[in-house]
């Protein structure tokens, strides 16, 4: 038995986290059913935010010091019910919201711009004189963004920067210099672009529901790159093979990995794998966080960034 504190990986794609783990802690992998008899050593669950907590497997491992959430999300983890276990949550903030804007960014472009199918017809050799392609502009375009937070005020003034025009919705108001809709129904209806980019949680699961789809209209673009929860994914599938919606370009679905099934015969749309905040730096940035969370965890220090009250 080593004297080193023991870490539980839980999801499969942290598995990449092992070697910059190992040489500190001993390291086990939930998906490779760790060997059995050390759960009294486990002190550390590493997971990701948008996966749901394991509580039964919480429950068997009495000596759990910490749930190390390695993303800046932490909406599938129970805060409250750890906190009345004792067990303290930290998380990865303001680490990638800016590279999350980025991509938002690039989804707009990638769909109103017809960048992607563009790429496509070309490689498929349906490029001929006659099928020159017009997309609109993005010069006063009106882009809604729902959840005026890190990634919503990044997206922002992105989209000023490209000279679209920027209105916000948010269950409470604060101070901002882009005006915010009466309603979530008011700033889809009055947008030719809406930005999903709130966190998620219990309350609002299908928050972007068929009636916000249907004011967005046949000319909207929904563009998600906050979690697929929010979003009625029926009702969106629904809404852009009828015509309902116009377009949707979406890094984040209601279960992931996605289906590509599900998918397959859906028009007017762009889709990318969940990487938005998946950027070099956004990762490195993550990982040093939580090291140092681990380290101040078993010296009986301060943490560094737990999810705040």
């Amino acid at each position: 038995m080593s004297d080193r504190p023991a870490l539980l990986i839980m999801q499969r794609h942290l598995g990449q986290l092992t070697p910059f783990l190992e040489s500190a802690y001993t390291v086990y992998r939930f998906w490779e059913g760790p060997p059995a008899g050390v759960e009294s050593q486990i002190q550390a669950l590493i997971v990701a935010g948008e996966f749901e907590l394991d509580k039964a497997l919480v429950e068997r491992l009495p000596n759990l010091k910490l749930i190390a959430c390695f993303t800046s999300g932490y909406d599938r983890i129970d805060v409250a019910w750890c906190r009345a276990r004792g067990l303290p949550v930290t998380h990865a903030p303001a680490v990638n919201h800016e590279d999350v804007a980025d991509h938002a960014i690039g989804l707009i472009l990638s769909a109103r711009r017809q960048i992607t199918a563009g790429d496509q017809a070309l490689r498929a050799g349906d490029w001929t004189p006659e099928s020159k392609t017009i997309t609109p502009s993005l010069k006063d375009q009106r882009v809604g963004i729902v959840g005026l937070g890190l990634i919503g005020e990044a997206v922002a003034r992105r989209a000023e920067v490209l000279r679209m025009g920027v209105r916000w919705w948010g269950p409470r108001d604060k101070p901002a210099p882009w005006p915010r809709a009466d309603s979530l129904i008011a700033l889809a209806r009055d947008s030719d672009i809406l930005v999903v980019a709130c966190r998620a949680d219990d309350s609002n699961v299908g928050l972007i529901s068929r009636e916000v789809i249907a004011a967005l209209g046949p000319s909207g673009l929904l563009v998600n790159v906050a979690r697929g929860q929010l979003v009625d994914e029926p009702a969106l599938i629904d809404a852009l093979k009828s015509g309902i919606l116009g377009q949707a370009a979406l890094d984040v679905f209601t279960d992931e990995p996605v289906e590509s099934a599900l998918w397959a015969d859906v028009p007017n749309t762009v889709l990318t794998p969940h990487t938005a905040g998946a950027t070099t730096e956004a990762v490195q940035g993550m990982l040093m966080l939580l090291l140092r969370n681990l380290a101040a965890v078993f010296a009986g220090e301060p943490l560094v960034t737990p999810v705040p009250d």
